[in-house]
């Protein structure tokens, strides 16, 4: 409960205090379930219980402000002559049933960006996989590799030279990196089984045993090798190498799900008290109505997974037939075939972002739409549109960005930023087991 004394303040001053309260009570991943505002006249008291209420009428629509839906209650000055009465006073102007009823409030705790990082470490850990790291001369790599094998989160497959790779770890002080599998690329056995599948693989491309081996002298197409063969469950790349060098043995080699025709790319969105999916943010440059329609579902299965009830916004500069041109028309298609191939999936489109993401705007511009409002899926028509928004909100806003994760693949292979930080890389390693549990 929250207790506001209105002494020297006027109504707007005083709902000004609880607001800001409320703010630092929700970042601290609670609630105000009901407010006290003390020493208040009878006309003080009236004309905050109606600005109170109009703001609670104006706010009603808004996930953040769920202050507005606490109870308010006023009590009048205690001093020298009515102090031993306080108690009857107190009893007088707030009854015990709205107590009882506000105790009993419903709460789904905010989830911070620091909850969700250690939910997916909790997650990954229920059911072990083991991931390749292509990386392993990588300080950054070696560091997180040494995080996770500390807390037995995950198995580990380093590829590089073992003893290397330990010597360095030791002048990092990484005492767990020993517990890690280590795969050297010159081990002709393993490099020899490879080479025959590679060939196996790609014999309609004409692959033969020379350019086999000279591919597999790249890192991450030795460590997607060993994704291949059934040594590893998932890979995570890119500290090093860019997209492409990750991405490209991926689809060469693993290839796309039954029924995708795309692989896409989606980062985990953590906002300071929800997660949203943004997506494609790194792949596709321009897709078509189709494409955006498997990105839409590929989204919508990466949202399930990582514990969030899928809601997909479809994106542009229209909202349910307010604009027309080609690109509204593209997403409005891509929004049929949504609801073709996946009736069961709550998709709305086309939207605006603010419609998508504000419940009041989507009261204005998508008046009883349910999906409007709460989108927590949001589909952009391109890659441009994708990629500037998802490091425009992680920048200015503060949100955590993880990804991108590479969607519609047959096994879970995950790209790195070149500047990804330490706690980006666990980040993506759990993420990745997880996503190897669900196959």
């Amino acid at each position: 409960f929250l207790t506001v004394c209105a002494k020297g303040r006027n109504s707007e001053q005083i709902l000004q205090t609880i607001n800001t309260a409320n703010a630092c009570i929700m970042n601290a991943c609670t609630q105000i379930l009901g407010v006290f505002v003390t020493d208040c006249s009878e006309e003080l008291g009236a004309e905050l219980m109606k600005d109170y209420t109009a703001r609670n009428c104006a706010n009603s629509c808004e996930q953040e402000t769920r202050v507005s839906q606490t109870p308010l209650w006023v009590l009048p000055q205690i001093n020298e002559e009515n102090k031993n009465s306080s108690l009857e006073i107190f009893v007088n102007c707030i009854r015990e049933k709205d107590i009882l009823n506000a105790l009993h409030q419903p709460f789904n705790a905010p989830t911070t960006p620091y909850a969700f990082q250690y939910s997916l470490l909790g997650k990954a850990k229920e059911q072990k996989k083991t991931i390749v790291l292509p990386e392993g001369e990588e300080d950054r790599i070696l560091k997180a590799a040494d995080y996770l094998l500390e807390r037995d989160i995950v198995n580990l497959i380093i590829v590089g030279e073992r003893e290397s790779i330990l010597k360095r770890a030791e002048e990092l002080n990484l005492n767990s990196v020993c517990k890690a599998s280590f795969q050297s690329m010159s081990d002709e056995a393993m490099l020899s089984h490879m080479i025959t599948k590679l060939c196996e693989l790609r014999a309609k491309k004409g692959m033969t045993e020379s350019q086999a081996r000279e591919q597999l002298s790249d890192a991450s197409y030795f460590g997607t090798m060993l994704v291949v063969l059934g040594q590893a469950d998932g890979l995570v790349s890119g500290s090093v190498n860019s997209t492409a060098n990750t991405v490209r043995p991926a689809l060469q080699v693993i290839k796309t799900k039954p029924g995708s025709k795309l692989v896409s790319g989606a980062f985990l969105m953590c906002f300071k008290d929800h997660v949203a999916v943004f997506a494609d943010c790194a792949i596709n440059t321009n897709p078509n109505a189709e494409q955006l329609a498997d990105i839409a579902i590929q989204s919508a299965n990466t949202a399930e997974a990582f514990g969030l009830d899928p809601k997909v916004g479809m994106l542009s500069y229209s909202t349910l037939g307010s604009g027309k041109g080609p690109d509204v028309d593209t997403v409005e298609e891509a929004t049929r075939i949504v609801k073709e191939k996946a009736s069961d999936l709550a998709v709305v489109g086309s939207i605006q972002f603010d419609a998508a993401w504000s419940p009041t705007v989507a009261a204005a511009k998508a008046k009883d739409n349910p999906i409007a409002g709460h989108v927590n899926v949001f589909v952009f028509p391109d890659l441009c549109a994708g990629n500037i928004a998802y490091k425009a909100v992680q920048r200015s806003s503060g949100a955590l960005a993880i990804g991108p994760i590479l969607q519609g693949l047959n096994k879970p292979v995950n790209d790195l930023s070149r500047g990804a930080l330490v706690q980006d890389i666990i980040n993506t390693v759990a993420l990745t087991a997880i996503e190897a549990q669900r196959e």
